[in-house]
């Protein structure tokens, strides 16, 4: 359904929510909240297939006029590429080592065929310095300091992982969608065989984590989905390239949400990550407005996981 005179973002964004989103909400029985209770807001997983997998249900809504009403009033979007995928986290609840706890963080301004990203660096130091207030261990390396074997040791030996670069996504070789450092790249595979027992959270700043491929739209082909078959329980991802600018601010955000309790003791906890999230988001747009662009620079997030 197509208001007269909208953008093409929010004539998408509406059709979902009439068409799809606000039917199954009704269906579910859920009740809108008001802001400043999000923390109350009840979760929901989607598991899309075919032309549903490229289009955000996370935001579908009415936005602007005045009057708007999105699913983010209603719930706590999630995604999973597969039911299986999702139920097997119920079974098994996350079991880590608390040394092992603690939050690993990887900038690339600069990686070989494309483009600079400088606004990555900013986003790592600022995470770094927020965390580092607390009793949370907490390391990072950026530029050249970062290497495949690096990467990997240090996945194994903190629960959590931000990974502020670019990314390149293989839809017919999915295990080698890999992410770009100065040095080498990172491919799925590898991290896969790794067998990270005590992984928890994966933070992928970086372009279309989370996008699939039209050939292959019923098949979990993304960089997010792997994350999550690598062990990780929660993954933030982004469905499309995400603005340089505005990423520090969404990261931060989500931090410092995921850090409003406390650390138990300088454990680091991903479990209320789709809540940090919808707070980064939220907070974002509350920031930017209603504008087309001002919804193209938060609706790109994601999270993966339970």
């Amino acid at each position: 359904r197509w208001e007269r005179g909208g953008t093409p973002v929010h004539n998408i964004l509406r059709g979902l929510w009439v068409e799809v989103v606000k039917p199954i909400l009704e269906t579910l029985e859920l009740l809108k909240v008001s802001q400043g209770a999000e923390s109350t807001l009840p979760r929901i997983w989607w598991c899309p297939t075919g032309p549903l997998s490229f289009l955000p249900l996370h935001a579908a809504g009415i936005y602007g006029r005045g009057v708007s009403e999105t699913v983010l009033d209603y719930a706590v979007s999630s995604y999973t590429p597969t039911v299986s995928a999702l139920t097997s986290r119920l079974k098994g609840p996350a079991l880590m080592v608390n040394e092992k706890s603690g939050l690993y963080l990887i900038s690339q301004v600069i990686a070989p065929g494309a483009n600079p990203i400088p606004g990555t660096s900013r986003e790592v130091q600022s995470v770094h310095t927020l965390v580092s207030g607390t009793n949370v261990r907490v390391l990072k390396h950026e530029g050249k300091a970062v290497s495949v074997q690096k990467c990997l040791k240090n996945m194994k030996n903190y629960t959590s992982i931000h990974l502020a670069c670019h990314a390149s996504q293989n839809a017919n070789e999915p295990l080698q969608s890999r992410f770009l450092f100065h040095n080498g790249a990172l491919d799925l595979g590898t991290i896969i065989r790794e067998n990270l027992k005590n992984a928890d959270l994966a933070f992928l700043s970086a372009c279309e984590t989370s996008a699939g491929d039209e050939k292959l739209s019923n098949e979990a082909v993304h960089l997010a989905a792997g994350m999550l078959a690598a062990g990780y329980h929660q993954v933030v991802a982004t469905m499309w390239s995400i603005g340089d600018r505005n990423a520090p601010e969404v990261a931060v955000d989500f931090y410092r949400y995921l850090l409003k309790d406390g650390d138990a003791g300088g454990r680091f906890d991903g479990s209320n990550s789709a809540h940090a999230l919808h707070h980064a988001m939220q907070a974002l747009r509350r920031r930017l407005g209603e504008s087309e662009e001002s919804l193209l620079a938060w609706v790109p997030y994601v999270h993966f996981g339970y």
